[in-house]
């Protein structure tokens, strides 16, 4: 079992990103059993949830173009910088955005809904896209006495990435757990995420070596 100040953090294990969801990410189921192993390693497990309104700014179908509908995954110019157009996904209290059936977690002691702002995206668990907004998560963790911030789930490149980046930031030691995660890897952004978490410091682990205690 890991120390009391080590967290898992479970990020947005939701049918909409499973394979035949909205938004899915090749190979995401794969990803439920494996953090199950994980969890049962820690005594501190967080979840997280994307939790749009069905008028959120990142959604496509909420954008018209000089020339028409706007495409899922085109990128908009927004107040807060830019911003990929994605198929609606995680609309609050459909079953798109329900956490995965099979997740196994009942120990969890938060869960953290991100994303519910109709005016800004959120990818990180920690900050909203404008980068000012917190979550409340980096307060949460540091009156528990977290140390250590674990990292995995969907997807890699975006919210595993960008919550690894920002756990980091906030001063958290942080390992984002690869063979617990799966990308959606568009343009290039899952070696431009892996660039930027070296660069910061954020150590890359297999579940084995997590559960074996050596990372």
């Amino acid at each position: 079992m890991r120390s009391a100040d080590d967290v898992l953090l479970l990020i947005d294990l939701q049918y909409d990103f499973m394979p035949g969801g909205a938004l899915a990410v090749a190979r995401g189921d794969e990803v439920v059993p494996v953090a199950n192993r994980l969890a049962q390693g820690f005594r501190h497990v967080v979840l997280t949830q994307d939790w749009h309104p069905a008028e959120h700014v990142s959604f496509a179908a909420n954008h018209a173009g000089d020339h028409g509908q706007r495409t899922p995954f085109e990128t908009l110019s927004l107040p807060y910088g830019e911003q990929v157009l994605w198929p609606t996904h995680c609309v609050q209290g459909t079953e798109g955005a329900a956490l995965h059936r099979d997740l196994d977690v009942p120990h969890a002691r938060a869960l953290i809904r991100k994303g519910h702002h109709a005016d800004v995206d959120s990818y990180s668990a920690f900050l909203e896209a404008d980068r000012t907004t917190p979550t409340g998560l980096a307060g949460y963790l540091r009156e528990t006495g977290a140390k250590r911030v674990y990292c995995c789930g969907l997807a890699t490149d975006y919210c595993v990435a960008w919550s690894a980046l920002d756990a980091r930031a906030a001063g958290f030691e942080t390992v984002l757990i690869e063979d617990a995660s799966r990308a959606i890897d568009l343009n290039g952004s899952l070696a431009a995420a892996w660039e930027q978490l070296q660069a910061a410091g954020v150590k890359r682990a297999q579940s084995a070596d997590v559960l074996a205690g050596t990372v």
